[in-house]
């Protein structure tokens, strides 16, 4: 059995502001949005939330019109702004209940030959259960996987698709893909699991469990932890360390019910000797499949970027009986433009340019033997 982990960056649409060609400007944006998201879900605006409205809206560009380069006003029924003829913006809702509306990100389609490239690390890796990491929804991956990843049947190679909608209003879930001999049988969401300062995880920590060949049980929680990109770093590694702390606790849940063939996968947006990572990494008896002996890592440990120590964001992390059963693994990063000019390794000869990456991060794998 081959489990393996992969941020796709979204697949046919991308918000703007998170294309890494203009992320000096899609920084600012991407922190306004989140300050503006949480500013309209209070439920009376008070004069100062008022100003600080106002103020994000206008780093967003929507002071004086609904649409703007990376981001929509939406205001479905009711009014959150009154734009007068002097140009004055004034907030005419009185808190959450007087409008239906929001703040969304606008959104560009993907190139379709990094697509193509997306595809082709799947089809490469071959593995029987993938951790989707930034995977739209359900129909998008869907789609994608029907259409462009085909088994030596000619059929898709991945009879089951799965993407529940998590915590991020951009659309960038989680989800996975299995093969006809690993169904899915059972999943849970993690969505709503709050910790004494509120909701913890950004996206989820979607729970999936599979069958295999063989009869057993396998556990995969898929992650996406809240990135470094922006924001600040005390505030975010804050979160990251909740976020780790409830997947352990997830983690031990599973094995004290009897669930002992448990992997933890997913882009964790840390490194391995990180603090906000130490409640899974080294406070657990998990193991990460790049400590194997037989791990093919191509003479660079990292998963994303230039793939140095300080790039390893990428994980697959097996319970003590899946990591003895484990005879291998790698990371697969043929579809990661390497470096400034793209030639630090080995790429696909449909990669001319950084856009045609099929993401910038790489593929991760673990190989088991079951039995």
């Amino acid at each position: 059995m081959r489990i393996a982990s992969y941020n796709v960056e979204n697949l046919f649409n991308r918000a703007r502001a998170l294309d890494q060609r203009t992320w000096a400007a899609g920084r600012p944006v991407l922190e306004a949005y989140q300050a503006a998201s949480t500013l309209l879900e209070e439920p009376v605006y008070t004069d100062e939330i008022k100003h600080d409205i106002l103020r994000e809206l206008g780093r967003l560009g929507l002071r004086k019109g609904d649409t703007a380069k990376f981001a929509r006003l939406r205001q479905n029924r009711g009014r959150l702004l009154r734009r007068s003829r002097d140009g004055k913006v004034h907030v005419i809702a009185g808190g959450r209940a007087d409008w239906i509306g929001w703040v969304e990100l606008t959104t560009d389609r993907v190139q379709e030959l990094a697509l193509v490239n997306t595809a082709r690390v799947l089809d490469d890796v071959r593995a029987d259960i993938v951790g989707v990491v930034e995977a739209e929804n359900r129909f998008a991956l869907k789609r994608f996987a029907d259409a462009g990843i085909v088994g030596p049947d000619g059929r898709p190679r991945y009879a089951h698709v799965m993407v529940v909608d998590g915590n991020d209003e951009r659309g960038i879930d989680v989800g996975v893909l299995s093969c006809p001999d690993y169904p899915l049988i059972a999943q849970f969401s993690h969505v709503d699991d709050t910790d004494e300062r509120g909701r913890v995880f950004s996206r989820d920590c979607a729970e999936y469990h599979f069958g295999t060949p063989a009869g057993h049980r396998v556990a995969v929680l898929v992650n996406h932890f809240k990135s470094k990109g922006y924001g600040g770093k005390v505030a975010s590694d804050a979160i990251r360390t909740r976020q780790a702390t409830r997947v352990a606790e997830i983690y031990r849940s599973l094995v004290s019910s009897g669930v002992d063939l448990v992997a933890v996968v997913g882009d964790l947006n840390d490194t391995p000797e990180s603090e906000p990572l130490a409640p899974l990494l080294t406070r657990t008896d998990l193991r990460d499949i790049s400590e194997h002996p037989s791990f093919e890592d191509g003479g660079r440990p990292g998963t994303y970027g230039y793939c140095t120590a300080r790039n390893k964001l990428d994980y697959v992390l097996l319970s003590p009986a899946l990591f003895a059963r484990a005879t291998g693994g790698g990371i697969q990063r043929r579809g990661v433009w390497g470096g400034k000019n793209g030639r630090l390794w080995p790429i696909y000869d449909t990669m001319a340019a950084a856009v045609h990456a099929g993401s910038d991060h790489a593929a991760i794998y673990a190989d088991i033997d079951l039995g």
